[in-house]
């Protein structure tokens, strides 16, 4: 049998073969030394008995030590006792691995510096450790920049929506144990003109120092938030209630109030406040905000800059406001909206000489809805700009019915004239109709020139180059429309029907009806005294100088198929009870 296959012996390397090894793996150890000196976080490697072994150039600088500090044979206690920082209380709860066994341990120090310096600590089975050491501290910045973005508004850095759930939460179980809970929303009033005015870059500045007042007003103790757009809340937690809660809406009421300068421009807004109470008015995060959102509904139909409680009357009213919006959404297109006109009486011949259109809404099932209720709404939301230009429209097609002598008038809302495109509604209305411009006259109430003076006088002065005339209605409520009189050379003064109502009993009344009169005299203004319902009235009006009438005294507000005959038939009543004859009056 032959002898199985064997290898042969393996020959020693030869000394050249062995010098070339030793300087490949010199040149390789050489690399690697560099490598990891050269590596961007710091190294240790540590014994048994945690002491150095091995260290890197790096971990001296992210620790801040000095080389001699990391020598080998220096311990892990003794080295770390030099630093400034301490563990984090998250990460000493986490147990390093027990020596004999092989694991990987997170640890982070924060340091007197404000840095953050995370250890990647494995264990081996002998019981030494290798760690790799790095500087967080921007990565921790920018983690805890995306935390506060995703719980704070970016413009004003107040709480936003997502942490006022969260506090509120909170704030309801302190209230469970017995303190007091009130939530106040809020409303900035006339902020949409400023930002329509001067722009969003302004109005963003505006929001900024809203916060700041807003601010200012709290406590250290409440939480206020921005809830979006113009709208902001404060909870306050712990005081006495509705005392505390009265008191902290009147100061933001007041601190709102007051001019805010807007690097060279100057605004003046407000505020309107609804507050719910905990748990009387919900006690739950969703329950308590709906109640208070009800207040501020109340409080800013009360004329704004008011604060209100909720009661438990108003979730009902304003299920009903919602659903009259529902229907007035669908009310133009159905046909439900229809005009009334009421005449405008020269006050010396009895000639009628304008009619007002009077929006109406007939609505199917709940009948004549009075203006009072559905205009306001209307203009909340917007509704009134396409409700607007279809007046204007139609006012002008049944002008073209009357003779050539009477114009229409037509209230346009603020809302309407805060947008351009109300020159293209009434040039458009004027051409379809084929009116003459100087038949159409456009009421406007001093709430037009608050919003936004600069551009209602651009657009006043338009519709005037137009041919167009421009009456001042409600004359004499607004505490500054002298001021707008300076500013714009009105076709008329109307003078509101409170003044009116009250003129033959009333000697105040009545010396302010004379004052109107003279002030529209000197400035070559027509005086339309409004709301005449009495022949009492009507001799009182006539003494002091006002030029037109109009009131139920002639006629309440007719279809427009009641026009013509209407006309004649005030003059002639006119011109008989007064001894003139119709003929011969112009």
């Amino acid at each position: 049998m032959a002898d199985s296959f064997q290898l042969p012996p393996a020959s020693e390397p030869s000394e050249p073969q062995r010098t070339l090894e030793l300087e490949r793996l010199t040149r390789e150890n050489a690399m690697l030394r560099l490598a990891v000196q050269e590596m961007p976080h710091g190294l240790s490697v540590m014994d048994g008995e945690d002491r150095m072994v091995f260290s890197n150039r790096h971990l001296a600088e992210i620790w801040g030590l000095s080389e001699s500090v990391l020598q080998p044979g220096n311990t892990f206690q003794s080295i770390m006792g030099l630093t400034r920082g301490a563990e984090a209380e998250q990460s000493r709860q986490q147990p390093m691995p027990e020596k004999g066994s092989v694991g990987v341990r997170r640890r982070e120090w924060l340091m007197d510096d404000g840095r953050s310096i995370e250890v990647m600590v494995t264990r081996l089975a002998d019981g030494s450790t290798i760690a790799l050491h790095e500087d967080i501290t921007e990565q921790r910045q920018r983690q805890a920049q995306i935390a506060f973005h995703a719980r704070h508004d970016p413009l004003t850095g107040l709480p936003n929506r997502l942490a006022m759930r969260d506090e509120l939460h909170r704030q309801l179980v302190r209230n469970a144990r017995g303190e007091e809970l009130a939530v106040l929303c809020m409303d900035l009033d006339r902020f949409k003109a400023v930002n329509d005015m001067f722009g969003h870059a302004v109005g963003d500045t505006l929001l900024t120092q809203v916060a700041d007042r807003l601010r200012g007003c709290a406590r250290g103790t409440d939480f206020v938030v921005r809830l979006g757009g113009d709208e902001f809340a404060v909870f306050q937690c712990g005081t006495q209630q509705p005392v505390s809660s009265t008191s902290l809406a009147r100061r933001l009421i007041a601190a709102l109030s007051e001019p805010f300068d807007l690097g060279g421009q100057v605004a003046q807004i407000g505020v309107s406040i609804g507050i719910a109470l905990a748990p009387f008015d919900g006690d739950s995060p969703d329950a308590l905000l709906k109640s208070a959102d009800l207040a501020l509904y109340r409080a800013k139909a009360a004329g704004r800059g008011t604060l209100r409680f909720f009661e438990p009357g108003m979730d009902a009213q304003a299920q009903t406001r919602r659903a009259l919006e529902g229907d007035l959404r669908g009310a133009l297109a159905q046909g439900q909206l229809h005009l009334a006109y009421q005449p405008q009486v020269d006050a010396k011949t009895g000639r009628v000489t304008g009619v007002e259109a009077l929006l109406r809404w007939a609505h199917p099932t709940r009948g004549n809805i009075p203006p009072v209720e559905f205009i306001p709404l209307a203009e909340e939301t917007g509704l009134i700009v396409p409700i607007g230009a279809w007046v204007l429209a139609q006012a002008c097609r049944d002008a073209m019915q009357w003779p050539e002598h009477v114009r229409v008038a037509v209230n346009v809302s603020a809302v309407q004239f805060t947008r351009r495109a109300l020159l293209n509604e009434v040039t458009a209305a004027l051409e379809d109709a084929g009116l003459n411009a100087s038949r159409l006259e456009i009421e406007i109430t001093e709430s037009v020139m608050m919003q936004d003076q600069k551009q209602a006088l651009c657009l006043l002065t338009e519709l005037r180059a137009m041919g167009v005339r421009v009456a001042m209605d409600d004359f004499g409520t607004g505490y500054s429309s002298l001021s707008y009189l300076r500013s714009f050379a009105f076709d008329r003064i109307k003078i509101d029907r409170s003044f009116v109502h009250d003129v033959v009993s009333n000697p105040e009344a009545r010396a302010i009806v004379r004052a109107i009169a003279g002030l529209g005299a000197s400035l070559g203004m027509a005086i339309t005294a409004e709301g005449v319902e009495t022949l009492d009235q009507l001799d009182v009006i006539r003494a002091e100088n006002c030029t037109e009438v109009q009131g139920f005294l002639f006629s309440k507000p007719r279809p427009v198929h009641e026009i013509v005959e209407i006309i004649d038939s005030i003059h002639l009543n006119f011109s008989k009870n007064n001894g003139l004859d119709p003929e011969q009056t112009p």
